[in-house]
């Protein structure tokens, strides 16, 4: 009896010890993707540990908007809130807190929330002076950018790019994504048609997140005359130019949601005509018309309101399409530029001597005039889209020396 209780003893044990490896082998087995938890993206600004030790003692500008944020918290509270010394704050278009209308001019003051003197570089003045930079170490650039060359803060980082190396003065930028950073596309600026909404020769959506887009500024010497700043990238983390990223504050008053970001490079170029883009209406860049077009199966009547406070066409009835029924992610998965949208309206456009803007707007835009001589010489999409090739072939080769994260193509 004693000898059968031992056998059935050492049995039980010897079960045990085989389930409690199985069990082992279960929950440690390495390296599982079905296990692991997907890397979680990590904004620039929110790598705290990597340039907060730039910045301890230093007198601090930030360059930032409304779309600076962490979590719930401004930029701005969560460094004064770490004993960094903001001295003042840089404001591009739209204002620190987002609260400008499109073009509108700003006044310098102070921000009410923190006391900070804040100085206006979307007004008379869009770059700082020796004045303005006086004993000043960093300046922290922090904006959400979009991706598309007319979209006016890489114009602003520039022109405080070209301050900084004209006064010593260290740049840093906190990088984002680019929402459209997953393909290139569009024609190159003609330098001869620089303005603010087009700095460099580069085509309308250069795929590139500010901080790249920084680094080819100072590597291709493109600050007047060929200076380069000091300048320092917080990259992103877990972050790829195929890497699909909902914005979480919108960029600007006038780009309510994702799929007015992608359809902005698109129908943007309505801006340069007279017919409305959607400004002054719930559909900002999601819907477009004028009131003298024949066709289309959707109307809508610009008003004033926040952030087109005189809209083009204002209290008149538009006649057009709309767009908002398409989906984002099926925009997003064109990754190009549609022009379809600009030439079928100038082709059913009755006045087509008065479509496109006499004050070249337009052209600043497309940057140059070929796009809108090809458009009125009647020109197909493909045709238009193939004489940018040549350009595009360059471009894409010189964008891989400034790139930081791993590429779509």
């Amino acid at each position: 009896m004693m000898v059968k209780l031992k056998i059935l003893v050492l049995i039980f044990a010897a079960i045990q010890l085989n389930c409690s490896k199985i069990s082992r082998n279960f929950v440690e087995k390495p390296n599982n993707p079905a296990l692991e938890s997907p890397a979680v993206l990590q904004v620039g600004a929110a790598r705290l540990d990597l340039y907060l030790p730039m910045l301890a003692d230093k007198n601090v500008v930030l360059l930032v908007n409304n779309t600076s944020m962490l979590g719930s918290t401004h930029l701005a509270d969560t460094l004064l809130s770490r004993g960094v010394k903001v001295v003042k704050i840089f404001a591009p278009e739209h204002g620190f807190r987002g609260e400008a209308d499109a073009g509108e001019h700003l006044k310098d003051g102070k921000d009410a929330q923190t006391g900070i003197p804040l100085v206006s570089l979307y007004g008379s003045k869009r770059k700082p002076g020796a004045d303005d930079l006086a004993g000043i170490d960093w300046i922290v650039f922090d904006i959400q950018d979009v991706g598309a060359r007319f979209y006016t803060y890489i114009s602003t980082m520039h022109n405080v790019m070209e301050a900084c190396a004209e006064n010593g003065v260290k740049f840093m930028v906190l990088d984002r994504p680019n929402p459209n950073g997953h393909y290139v596309d569009g024609p190159i600026l003609d330098p001869a048609y620089r303005s603010f909404v087009g700095m460099h020769p580069v085509p309308v959506v250069h795929g590139m997140t500010v901080g790249e887009y920084a680094r080819m500024i100072n590597g291709e010497g493109w600050l007047e005359g060929g200076r380069h700043c000091e300048l320092e990238v917080i990259p992103c983390d877990n972050y790829t130019h195929s890497t699909s990223y909902e914005l979480p504050v919108r960029p600007s008053p006038n780009l309510p949601n994702m799929r007015a970001i992608y359809l902005y490079p698109s129908i943007c170029f309505f801006e340069g005509t007279v017919a409305s883009e959607g400004r002054g209406t719930s559909n900002q860049f999601q819907v477009y018309g004028h009131p003298d077009f024949p066709k289309g199966d959707y109307t809508f009547t610009p008003v004033s309101m926040f952030g087109a406070k005189s809209p083009k066409l204002e209290g008149k009835l538009c006649h057009g399409f709309s767009l908002v029924d398409q989906k984002p992610e099926d925009i997003r998965a064109e990754a190009r530029i549609n022009l379809s949208y600009l030439i079928d309206f100038y082709r059913d456009f009755p006045d087509k001597e008065n479509f496109f803007l006499k004050t070249g707007f337009f052209d600043k835009l497309a940057g140059s005039p070929q796009m809108r001589e090809q458009i009125i010489a009647g020109k197909s999409e493909a045709e238009i889209k193939q004489s940018w090739q040549e350009g595009l072939a360059g471009f894409k080769k010189l964008r891989r020396k400034y790139l930081l994260y791993e590429d779509f193509e």
